[in-house]
């Protein structure tokens, strides 16, 4: 490893490299990382890098909680080590470079409050159980000038939404970042001006969901960057203005045995495909507890806005949580995947794609049948309506996501107890901290955290 790493090295420093980014996501889902200097790179990836143990219950404001018995003091250090296999050049960061991060105990052994660990776990045990995983992103934000404190004030762009000259204006921006999503090696389905304020998406491209989730974090650095290189700044918090459509970072899913697609089907899956939906649906409301955690998270998940409100799915329906995608003739089985809506930017992706999986694939073991997909938006319903078909509210406030949470084994036991300790340890934080406080505040001081 360290020879390999030393070779990189070599060929960074010779191409103007100067340091390397060792970049992980938090509890909040907010990236963090330590810059190693590119001479240092080799030493890195054989010893790691020191770090405080305290990122596990860092809140969404950089508050540090004491409240898990685990993480109850200041003492303790982890090291973080380069997955040099995801090394790369930033395009819009010529002297640096950035590789996902490992967070290991101070002794070598498993850190059991790594998130990457986590999903790991997940995908090779499904792997012992003949499944092959494959999940993919679809990113949504919001820019801005980059001297502006927020974007209601001063959009990045103003519309039409999905209108080719609603980004006229930031051609220069969008130019730059096709370009760097290239040369950083994330391949993109495509790019457009969404339907929210100033908001843009485009779409990764399905891969291993490890990789997957490598993919979700240099892209957002890759944004980041190519907005900075051109005047703007980039939103990615799931609320940019109270009244507005907020940004939805919707997880694609899909799983393979033999080759084959269980999701595969025109109007709906086979047995298989229809018992992974039933799991993700049986678990939903747990689910978001992991997939939209922030305390604005909730507020974005409300009816008529696409974001999803209720429990239930679709073939088809944006507004479902979980919406089915067929395969087709012309695009083939391989196309058929779930979209599951409820996830944003506050969710540590490699956390959500565990639990994601974890009970899809609890939904098949068990053989579940979903109910009838639904059409119409049960937001247009009554309530007897809703209740006659088994449709409920997902949680509208953290308070009733964490006793969604602590009421789903299968979904915490995810986590494992230590992390699920220091990640209910930061949800109270956040929530302590937003009491009282009115929802254009709570937007405000989440928008440039992501």
């Amino acid at each position: 490893m360290s020879k390999a790493a030393s070779a990189a090295a070599k060929d960074l420093a010779l191409a103007g490299v100067r340091g390397v980014h060792l970049a992980w996501a938090d509890n909040n889902g907010i990236p963090r990382s330590r810059i190693v200097p590119i001479g240092g790179l080799a030493d890195a990836a054989a010893r790691g890098v020191g770090a405080t143990a305290l990122f596990a219950v860092f809140d969404t404001h950089d508050r540090i909680t004491y409240r898990h018995p685990g993480l109850s003091t200041p003492s303790g250090d982890i090291r973080l080590f380069p997955v040099l296999e995801r090394l790369r050049r930033l395009a819009g960061q010529p002297s640096f470079a950035w590789a996902p991060a490992r967070q290991v105990a101070a002794d070598g052994s498993p850190w059991p409050y790594c998130q990457r660990g986590v999903l790991e776990r997940v995908v090779a045990e499904a792997e012992v159980r003949g499944f092959e995983l494959r999940a993919g992103f679809e990113l949504e934000f919001a820019v801005a000038p980059a001297a502006s404190s927020d974007i209601a004030s001063a959009p990045g762009h103003t519309g039409p939404a999905y209108s080719p000259h609603a980004l006229v204006g930031i051609d220069d921006f969008v130019a730059g970042l096709l370009h760097d999503f290239d040369v950083n090696g994330l391949r993109i389905g495509q790019l457009h001006a969404e339907y929210g304020l100033a908001q843009l998406e485009l779409s990764l491209a399905a891969t291993d969901p490890v990789s997957a989730a490598d993919d979700q974090l240099l892209a957002r650095q890759t944004i980041h960057a190519a907005a900075h290189a051109h005047g703007l700044r980039a939103s990615f918090a799931p609320l940019v203005s109270p009244q507005a459509a907020g940004n939805g970072w919707h997880l694609h899913s899909s799983v393979r045995r033999r080759a084959r697609n269980l999701l595969a089907g025109r109007d709906r899956p086979g047995p298989d495909g229809a018992a992974y939906v039933a799991g993700l649906l049986r678990d939903l409301p747990a689910l978001t507890a992991v997939t939209a955690p922030s305390v604005v998270s909730t507020a974005r998940l409300r009816p008529g806005y696409f974001a999803s409100a209720f429990t239930f799915w679709g073939t088809e329906n944006r507004e479902a949580p979980l919406r089915y995608v067929p395969g087709t003739e012309l695009l083939g089985d391989d196309h058929a995947n779930v979209e599951y809506k409820p996830c944003d930017a506050s969710a540590n992706p490699y956390l959500a794609l565990a639990v994601v999986f974890a009970a899809g694939l609890a939904g098949i073991e068990e053989g579940l049948e979903p109910p009838a997909p639904v059409a119409e938006d049960p937001g247009t319903w009554s309530s007897g309506q809703r209740e006659a078909r088994g449709v409920r509210r997902l949680p509208a406030s953290p308070e009733e996501q964490a006793a969604a949470l602590a009421a789903c084994p299968r979904v915490s036991g995810v986590l494992g107890e230590d992390l699920l300790g220091a990640f209910q340890a930061v949800r109270g934080s956040d929530a302590e901290w937003a009491d009282g406080k009115p929802l254009h505040e709570l937007v405000g001081a989440h928008l440039w955290r992501y």
